[in-house]
């Protein structure tokens, strides 16, 4: 079997080589450059260390290696796909995308498709069932599960995709790569969009959607309390940046038209909480899941280890999940993630609608 393994000199991917290598495999290294071109000074953690890293331990294993320039397939599918939903004042994740467009999509049309499967560093797992149907499954490890990033990937991505840390703690990764002597070993894991290294989500979006000051009102008494620089800086449910004094404060609503933001005080305001959420451009993971109405399930609206419960009411734009309990920060836009109710089994997804 041809494996083509997306490294990016994160400790992650890095540990899969080793463990393809012991499994019989000899994966072709790809390292994907989607760096924002030009735009150098805006990231941490320069392309030059990644690449510098995922050589060595190409070499190590004697494992084939390329470095593919998908800069240009980045902005266009994901980086526009982010800022037309911040102008909208939506709140997208480019996570996601990547995963679905770059990850998977891009690359594959570039290079995957000479490949059998396609490698990445994710805590996910993935299986063929007796009746050759493919699944996406939660990692062992539930805090660090990234299923939530690879809920949108098409049916075809995750029949080819291969996820070989998805059954190990990060700890272990971590115990693995000292074993190993990977030079990723004591790295810190990414805070970044996708790999595009360690840049500030607001110096992303003010790079390309700018600047706009408007007011921030309170919701309850319609006082003016301070100054923001754009609705699109902010999101439902956000408590930190907003700087004004006497909070806590919380981001309640956005009026996107006229470039409000509403907040309320207090310790996670009545006004914010929500136990309805309306999933539109619904997808199930493979052709065999099929969605009732009524369906008892687990979900999340954001990438965190809990799962919330709740049951599914099909309509005529997708679902609406009625959540056991009231939640906060249900932002349109982002992806609601439906997942079997007992079993660790990602079911599919749906965009946050208003």
């Amino acid at each position: 079997m041809e494996i083509a393994a997306l490294v990016s000199g994160g400790v992650d991917s890095s540990v899969m080589v080793p463990i393809l290598k012991e499994r019989g495999y000899n994966p072709h290294i790809f390292y994907i450059k989607i760096g924002i071109e030009g735009k150098d000074d805006m990231m941490d953690c320069p392309s030059e260390e990644d690449i510098e890293i995922t050589s060595f331990i190409a070499k190590k294993y004697a494992c084939s290696f390329d470095i593919i320039d998908l800069q240009k397939e980045y902005y266009e599918r994901v980086a526009s796909y982010t800022m037309d939903s911040v102008r909208k004042g939506l709140t997208p994740n480019p996570d996601v995308m990547c995963n679905r467009m770059i990850k998977f999509g891009a690359f594959e049309e570039k290079m995957g498709y000479q490949f059998d499967r396609i490698a990445t560093g994710h805590y996910a797992r993935q299986w063929y069932d007796n009746e050759g149907v493919s699944w996406l499954g939660t990692a062992v490890d539930t805090f660090k599960d990234q299923t939530d990033f690879l809920a949108r990937i098409t049916y075809h991505q995750l029949s080819k995709a291969m996820f070989p840390i998805g059954d190990l703690p990060k700890s272990e990764v971590r115990r693995l790569a000292e074993e190993y002597k990977l030079p990723s070993a004591q790295r810190h894991d990414s805070q970044g969009i996708c790999f595009l290294g360690k840049i500030n989500y607001n110096d992303y979006i003010r790079e390309y959607v700018g600047e706009r000051e408007g007011d921030i009102i309170e919701l309850e008494t319609g006082k003016k309390l301070g100054k923001h620089k754009g609705f699109w800086f902010h999101t439902i449910g956000q408590r930190k940046g907003l700087g004004l004094g006497g909070g806590p404060w919380f981001v309640v609503n956005k009026d996107t038209e006229n470039n409000l933001i509403y907040v309320s005080k207090g310790y996670d305001p009545i006004a914010q909480y929500v136990n309805i959420i309306n999933l539109i451009d619904v997808m199930a993971m493979n052709p065999s899941i099929k969605l009732d109405d009524n369906q008892v399930i687990r979900y999340k609206i954001r990438h965190q280890p809990d799962f919330k419960t709740g049951i599914i009411k099909l309509n005529e734009k997708g679902l609406t999940i009625i959540s056991d309990e009231m939640i906060s920060g249900v932002a349109a836009g982002q992806f609601g993630v439906i997942y079997h109710a007992t079993e660790p089994i990602v079911l599919g997804s749906g965009v946050i609608d208003s």
